[in-house]
């Protein structure tokens, strides 16, 4: 998408292409918490014959992400992403001690959650045969196209699946690469979550759901093991938990910021729970949605940009 800049008549931006995938490296991995949320563990991490480009973890997901830089449109998605998460369920104790010879805080092999493992490509552009390659609901692979521009300005934006409702696993009775990281690797969808509620509360999901959506133009849904995150600008500001008759909300804000003066929200701080965040709302029925939506909105605000 072309990008203007305003003034008495617009000014086209040109694009600036990167001659070398090494720039989009370094630049990614300069900025990569501010980028993904993720923690740079190893640049050009080699093993068994793989060079991995960028090795990171999610702290919110536990788990390890592995990310590849492309200039080229030549190389397969599929064939790519899943020999580098057999390399990793393969080789977990080598993973494991990447990360204990970069970080302070040691990592043990049960602390990681080796089911949300994903491969992440980035690439100036991919082409309509790799956009339409990953459009299954349990790819554990993301396509992001990056681009430069002579404002010096950056732009990082994922390639959406479009309604996919298709499993890998239709294909991989052929592959037995993918079969055995299927089996291990869970990619969650809203579906999932939903059936564990009943008729009720699956409707009170979506009222809620469609109003935290229109709260901004940049709000995504990110389905997750046990909850279904919201973000904006790539930041969790809210997560929501099924039971079978309530949902539990979680405000992701530190103990101490939420403005509550119906003291609706429980400090859950210092108790195990899922999902981001200090508080937790729980919700049956309709009666205080408003007002969950001013304590989101609190979120939403802090976490956003």
């Amino acid at each position: 998408m072309p990008l203007y800049k305003s003034g008495s008549s617009l000014e086209h931006i040109k694009e600036l292409p990167f001659k070398f995938e090494k720039e989009i490296q370094l630049l990614v991995e300069g900025n990569l918490q501010l980028l993904l949320k993720l923690d740079l563990i190893k640049s050009e991490f080699s093993l068994n014959n793989f060079r991995i480009d960028s090795l990171a973890f999610d702290n919110e997901s536990k788990s390890f992400v592995i990310i590849e830089f492309k200039r080229d449109k030549n190389f397969s998605v599929i064939d790519q992403g899943y020999a580098y998460l057999s390399l990793m369920l393969n080789n977990k104790a080598d993973f494991i001690l990447e990360y204990n010879e970069r970080k302070e805080t040691p990592l043990r092999r049960n602390d990681v959650d080796w089911s949300q493992s994903k491969v992440i490509f980035i690439s100036p552009h991919f082409t309509t045969y790799q956009k339409e390659a990953i459009n299954f609901k349990d790819l554990p692979i993301e396509l992001w196209e990056i681009k430069r521009f002579e404002n010096n300005t950056i732009s990082l934006d994922q390639v959406q699946k479009s309604s996919a409702k298709e499993s890998i696993k239709t294909i991989s009775r052929n592959d037995q690469v993918v079969e055995e990281v299927s089996n291990e690797v869970i990619v969650f969808t809203e579906d999932e979550h939903l059936l564990k509620a009943d008729f009720e509360t699956r409707e009170l999901y979506e009222t809620l759901k469609e109003r935290i959506l229109n709260l901004d133009d940049n709000i995504t849904l990110n389905p997750r093991k046990h909850f279904v995150g919201f973000k904006v600008d790539g930041s969790t500001f809210c997560d929501i938990v099924f039971q079978s008759k309530t949902l539990k909300i979680y405000i992701n804000l530190k103990s101490g910021e939420l403005e509550d003066s119906k003291l609706l929200a429980r400090d859950v701080s210092n108790v195990g729970h899922w999902g981001n965040g200090a508080y937790e709302v729980k919700m049956s029925d309709q009666d205080n949605l408003e007002y969950i939506l001013i304590l989101l909105k609190q979120s939403l605000k802090k976490n956003k940009g």
